[in-house]
């Protein structure tokens, strides 16, 4: 409930803060969920900032990712919501000249989510807001989770979007699967953010979709922490980091430390590299080189605060490789003429098998807990289930249930304002 109801509207507003992309749709009383647009047209955004030093702006989604790649003086922040659960997450940074948390950041972020809906109707804000959450903010720390909970619930309050209620990210996937079914069929809904793989198994058909109370159409839910950023981090540190100085021997005969390479290959993480004491620290390896050419690499990223740069480039890859079934080459010529890698099918199975195994388990294990033998279907959404190994991986887990595709990045944000 709203704290101010002369500015709001009946119906409500569902938002989904994705680790990677975000989208919010609106639904009045007993209508239909539509998405509504938070970037110019689009009605998905990426999760990012951008704060620009010299203008002293803020920008967001697609404008702070372009901001960032043409060289703009400034800072990029991507992937927060992997800091909810975390210490880190009251860590204090300097924005804009005053030192602000991380959940700060996260609420700034989502405030502009609300501006952007605002806009689009009429400047008001529903009665109701609905936001999504993995299953699990953290495996196997419950406290954590509630914490994690709690900070977005804070930091959604602080966004001007009022007391929130919360509903899992695959149960509101399925809750829009639904509107698509003319008959009753039990689904796992696959949700594969850049964060968490989510999934429920769920009893689903219209005459289920009017009940108020669906606790006995949901047979079970699980949820692992290992989404997109994990497998473009995977790919980082096997396809690029060693072009940077990593599982190089030097002169010691002991390897370069590994730290500030898987640092370097997670996009929440990047900004903590920039700091005076870890440029000094990076600075320092040059001794553990035999060859001068990878410090001066891993040198010039960070110098140059360009690890965001780097990470999308392998992002970008990642995803040509698997829509397109080829090779796909990561852009490495800003960082020296001629360097050269590239992501390929075989690198897609062979670096992110393991990952994609721990997926795939839970999902079997989710459909066991529900007591069914083989689901009716495969709902499929979240960016990252777009990746063709993963489609590869559940189709041999379970081979005869045929796997339906939902809006990959607006799925979530439809059914949350239908919950």
């Amino acid at each position: 409930m709203m704290a101010d109801h002369s500015h709001t509207i009946p119906g409500t507003l569902g938002i989904d803060f994705g680790t990677s992309n975000s989208a919010a749709a609106f639904c009045p009383p007993g209508g239909q969920s539509r998405l509504l647009p938070l970037e110019g047209a689009a009605t998905g955004m990426p999760t990012a900032l951008f704060f620009n030093t010299e203008e002293h702006r803020t920008h967001y989604g697609r404008d702070a990712m372009k901001q960032y790649l043409e060289g703009e003086p400034g800072r990029l922040m991507r992937s927060l919501k992997s800091l909810l659960g975390s210490a880190l997450l009251q860590e204090k940074t300097a924005v804009h000249d005053k030192l602000v948390s991380y959940q700060d950041i996260i609420s700034l972020f989502l405030r502009h989510v609300s501006q952007q809906t605002r806009a689009s109707l009429d400047g008001k804000l529903p009665e109701r807001v609905v936001l999504g959450r993995p299953v699990h903010f953290v495996d196997e720390h419950p406290e954590r989770d509630r914490d994690a909970q709690n900070a977005l619930a804070q930091a959604a309050k602080d966004a001007g979007l009022g007391e929130v209620s919360f509903q899992l990210e695959p149960i509101a996937a399925a809750l829009d699967y639904e509107r698509r079914l003319t008959s009753e069929t039990i689904a796992l809904v696959v949700d594969i953010g850049g964060g968490t793989s989510d999934f429920t198994v769920v009893r689903l058909g219209p005459e289920h979709a009017g009940k108020a109370d669906r606790t006995s159409d949901i047979l079970a839910t699980g949820g692992v922490h290992i989404g997109g950023t994990d497998f473009d981090h995977r790919l980082n540190v096997e396809q690029v980091m060693p072009l940077l100085g990593y599982r190089h021997i030097g002169s010691s005969g002991r390897e370069v430390p590994s730290s500030v390479f898987f640092d370097l290959s997670t996009w929440h993480l990047i900004q903590w590299l920039y700091t005076q004491k870890s440029l000094a620290s990076v600075r320092g390896l040059r001794g553990d080189y035999t060859d001068p050419r990878m410090h001066q690499r891993l040198l010039r990223v960070i110098e140059e605060r360009e690890g965001h740069r780097l990470a999308n480039a392998v992002e970008q890859a990642k995803i040509v490789a698997s829509s397109t079934h080829g090779a796909a080459p990561i852009q490495l010529d800003w960082l020296e003429r001629g360097l050269d890698a590239q992501i390929t099918p075989d690198d897609l199975q062979s670096r992110l098998g393991a990952l994609l195994q721990q997926v795939v388990q839970c999902a079997q294990d989710c459909v066991q807990r529900a007591g069914v033998s083989v689901p009716g279907a495969i709902y499929l959404t979240g960016g990252s289930s777009a990746l063709t190994a993963l489609r590869g991986a559940l189709r041999v887990a379970f081979p005869e249930v045929p796997q339906v595709e939902g809006d990959l990045f607006g799925g979530v944000a439809t059914g949350l304002a239908y919950a």
